[in-house]
């Protein structure tokens, strides 16, 4: 309770006050219905909640000293109808019993107000030691507005805050977080049920940017941030109106559904249509028009936030002095990123439109294309005409796009965002942004289609292995992938048109087979997936697999083992790409059971002697003989093993490996084993024992404390939790040196694994061999950036780390190190060291990660470590 001196006013005058400002706040919303002024509206209902308070403080004093602010949105000066009131009590000192007394009972009196405060009471040093910990705080503290008391007090509140503030370790913690929101949203601003605040190309980007230009001191609006070089004017009114319509939208949101939502779900659209004055017309419904816009806008928002990020982070982080690195006659890099010699290159040959993407597919030093390329390539669309459709040269590049090793879904997606692809492709252009009103779909269809081109990547790829095995150990086995990236590019093309889909959609695909002079096999294949994409989950889900004749006949349909595979390769990922939420573990096994026996009941049950897979392990089997293993030896111990490390091998590692450890299945001793590594130079070491925390960290930490630079790591877990990781590691001096290593690596690393107390130091190998921290010349040079990539898998399970950076001594450790800080524990990994840049994917999981703070958290110290 209030202390005596304190008294409570009368509960007649909270609520006048609570009536005077419901009765100010409809007249507001009434207003807001006659102009439609999105801004005028949060101004107005800002305002009315700063004369609240201040009449408030009057009743309810605020502690001695102390002064009232306004932080976040409401600090910012926007105020949507349903939104919380997020204040900060900022305390002169520690706060007294009686100075706690006062802010609990100014709280509740808010409660009784019916607003809904987000408040906190602190020092102006508490402040700045939350903010250091928090970007979200940090943020809010950014935009703190004074309404009441200690005016001095904000002030040197206000220079302390700017004081403290790191301009570039500020925008790379708004970059994180902004990666770990579109991750959430699966990257792309497409949902069929998009969040208008928080999902990619809504009003957070739009906030972010801004947030990013003011910390930098370019801006604080959309007209200072053009002046200061960042945006054309053109760009900064684009963004403005598309500003006024999220606000718009996530105003009639608030008011439609009476509460604070900003989820433009399936059961408002129509509503809001309707308050839109959308009408119905034709075989459209007005809530999909109502989308179409929001799409359109949202696409806006994520091309231009690219454009605006890279600008920001270009001169946050100059590199003076870089020349352009010419990559061939029309192309070069810049800053790790695209650009062209001339600035009209695609005005003068837009054959360079199709270049551009895969050129960014053919060199991975690219990190991303330069603004200047985004702009022109946005403009360049319109020169995507019948002509340049009909051009031999532009067929054959978008097919060699889609047969590359790499960059593919990146790529196609890069098209469909700056409308490259939908243009040279007309029927894509259809079903852009088209929505799909059924109980499966998440996403439009254009996106659905992107992501189940996605899905078919991941499967080739082994760091995704663990997530569906048996496709992973198909698709390495069938040729010719960019075939299933073909078709389903078209299985749902003829989606909204009326009819069967399935049936209009392989007659596009046929024409474009003939226009594009596909192989008759080829096209006879693309055509059959995209007619029968459905079939194969209808059979699975409806039928009864124990009948042999629904398995004769699904043998009948596919013909071979080859439309079979292919078939169940697109359907795994069809439905994987409709939600998050339709796949489930029974419907795997319901197609894969499938599968396998209409595999059977086409006489392919017996294993294939030409697949790779296969050939991989017959091939170790063979060596295996030469060292005296009779056949079957390595069952015990391969049964251990996954079809990721299969993958991730080749035949003579297997047989090594397999040598050396086929006796010490579950061995609760390590095993440590090296050679003379068979290709290249260096060291090869394996180590097998049971897994544990800090087992990757000792390691690495004893490569490093021995001068031994690694240069590939293969982390690999077993089936039972035994870790079992190889790598190739180099020293310095002669071949017979380095054989002489060998016994003395084994012998120390194996007493340092069977330790539990951390390893003592040890001498260097070679005392030349200079500090742990030295970058060699080239990277302080040509530095590279360093990036942190964290997703979460397919399963849900397990988190996928991408990281990038300059190599130098000692770097894995010091990233193991963070992972054994961060309780987080490695399943796979995948270390390369490209010359003087590492790129290396992580398989990991461990509880911070699954909390959005902490996870921030961690990839800034990853960051940090990098640099």
């Amino acid at each position: 309770m209030p202390l005596a001196d304190h008294r409570s006013p009368a509960l007649a005058d909270v609520q006048a006050l609570r009536n005077t400002l419901r009765a100010e706040r409809e007249q507001a919303i009434a207003t807001f219905r006659g102009n439609l002024r999105a801004d005028g509206l949060l101004t107005e209902l800002r305002r009315i909640v700063d004369r609240t308070l201040v009449a408030l403080i009057a009743m309810y004093p605020l502690p001695e000293g102390a002064a009232l602010a306004a932080v976040g949105g409401y600090g910012r000066g926007e105020l949507y109808p349903y939104s919380d009131v997020d204040i900060l009590i900022l305390l002169k000192q520690a706060p007294t019993d009686e100075d706690e007394s006062r802010v609990s009972a100014l709280v509740t009196a808010l409660w009784d107000l019916g607003l809904e405060p987000g408040h906190s009471a602190r020092t102006i040093d508490e402040c700045i030691s939350e903010a250091a910990k928090d970007i979200t705080v940090e943020t809010a503290l950014l935009e703190a507005r004074f309404l009441a008391g200690s005016r001095p007090l904000m002030r040197a509140f206000d220079t302390a805050t700017r004081g403290s503030l790191d301009k570039r370790a500020f925008f790379h913690a708004k970059q994180l977080e902004m990666q770990q929101r579109h991750t959430k949203y699966h990257f792309t601003p497409y949902a069929l049920e998009p969040n208008c605040k928080e999902s990619p190309g809504g009003l957070r980007d739009l906030q972010v940017i801004l947030w990013m230009a003011r910390a930098a001191g370019f801006g604080k609006n959309w007209n200072e941030v053009a002046r200061a070089g960042l945006l054309t004017a053109d760009e900064a009114r684009h963004l403005r109106r598309a500003e006024q319509a999220f606000k718009r939208l996530r105003i009639e949101l608030h008011l439609l559904t009476k509460r604070r939502e900003d989820r433009v779900v399936f059961d408002v659209q129509t509503a809001l249509a309707g308050v839109y004055g959308i009408p119905t017309t034709g075989p459209r419904r007005a809530s999909e028009v109502l989308m179409q816009r929001y799409y359109w806008a949202a696409k806006l928002v994520t091309q231009l936030n690219t454009i605006l990020v890279q600008n920001i982070e270009d001169r946050l982080f100059p590199r003076p002095g870089e020349e352009a690195q010419s990559i061939d006659d029309d192309f070069c890099m810049v800053h790790d990123r695209l650009a062209t010699h001339r600035d009209d290159a695609f005005e003068r040959n837009p054959t360079l439109i199709l270049r551009a993407f895969l050129m960014m597919q053919q060199h991975p030093e690219l990190k991303g294309m330069s603004a200047g390329t985004l702009r022109a390539l946005w403009h360049a669309r319109r020169l995507i005409d019948a002509q340049f459709r009909r051009n031999p040269v532009n067929k054959h590049l978008f097919l060699t796009l889609l047969q590359q090793p790499r960059g593919i879904v990146h790529e196609l997606r890069r098209m469909n965002d700056l409308s490259i692809l939908p243009r040279f492709v007309l029927p894509f252009r259809r079903i852009v942004g088209q929505m799909q009103h059924d109980l499966f779909h998440a996403y439009t269809v254009d996106q659905h289609i992107l992501m189940v081109v996605r899905n078919l990547r991941r499967f080739t790829m082994p760091e995704h292995a663990h997530e569906y095995p048996l496709c992973s150990q198909l698709i390495a086995n069938f040729d010719s992938h960019w075939l299933l990236y073909l078709a389903a590019l078209f299985h749902d093309i003829a989606k909204g048109r009326g009819g069967d889909h399935s049936v209009l959609g392989a007659a596009e695909m046929r024409r474009f087979a003939r226009d594009f002079g596909m192989d008759k096999a080829d096209a006879e294949l693309c055509e059959f997936l995209v007619q029968h994409h459905l079939t194969f989950s209808s059979v699975a889900q409806k039928q009864d697999l124990s009948d042999p004749d629904v398995i004769r006949q699904m043998a009948a349909v596919v013909g071979d083992k080859r439309h079979l595979t292919a078939l169940y390769l697109l359907t795994v990922a069809d439905i994987r790409g409709t939600s998050p939420k339709v796949w489930n573990a029974w419907k795997g096994k319901l197609l894969e059971d499938l599968y396998l026996m209409t595999r059977q009941a086409l006489g392919g049950d017996a294993p294939d002697p030409t697949a790779i897979l296969e050939n991989r392990k017959q091939e170790a089997v063979r060596i295996l003989r030469l060292y005296g293993l009779s056949d079957g030896a390595q069952a015990a111990f391969w049964k251990e093993l996954d079809v990721a490390y299969f993958l991730r091998h080749e035949a003579p590692d297997i047989a090594w490996q397999t040598r050396h450890l086929y006796k010490h299945v579950r061995t609760p001793v390590p095993i440590v084993r090296a050679r003379v590594a068979p290709v290249g130079e260096g060291l090869q070491i394996v180590v097998y024992l049971k897994d544990r925390p800090d087992l990757f960290a000792r390691i690495v930490g004893y490569f490093d404390e021995r001068r031994l630079s690694i240069q590939d790591a293969r982390i690999h877990t077993t089936r039972h939790g035994w870790a079992l990781d190889s790598f190739i590691v180099l020293a310095e001096g002669s071949p017979s040196e380095q054989r002489s290593l060998l016994s003395l690596v084994e012998h120390e690393l194996k007493e340092l694994l069977e330790t539990t107390s951390p390893p003592t130091a040890r001498t260097p190998l070679s005392p030349s061999s200079g500090t742990g921290s030295r970058q060699s010349r080239q990277s302080r040079m040509f530095p590279i950036t360093p990036q942190v990539e964290l997703r979460p898998d397919d399963r849900g399970q397990a988190w996928i780390l991408g990281v990038t950076a300059a190599d130098r001594s000692g770097l894995l450790h010091a990233m193991a190190r963070t992972f054994a800080r961060h309780g987080v524990n490695l399943k796979t990994a995948k270390v390369m060291t490209l010359g003087e840049r590492v790129e290396d994917t992580f398989l990991i999981e461990g509880p911070s990660l699954n909390n959005a703070r902490t996870q921030i958290q961690f990839e800034q110290e990853l960051l940090e470590v990098l640099a």
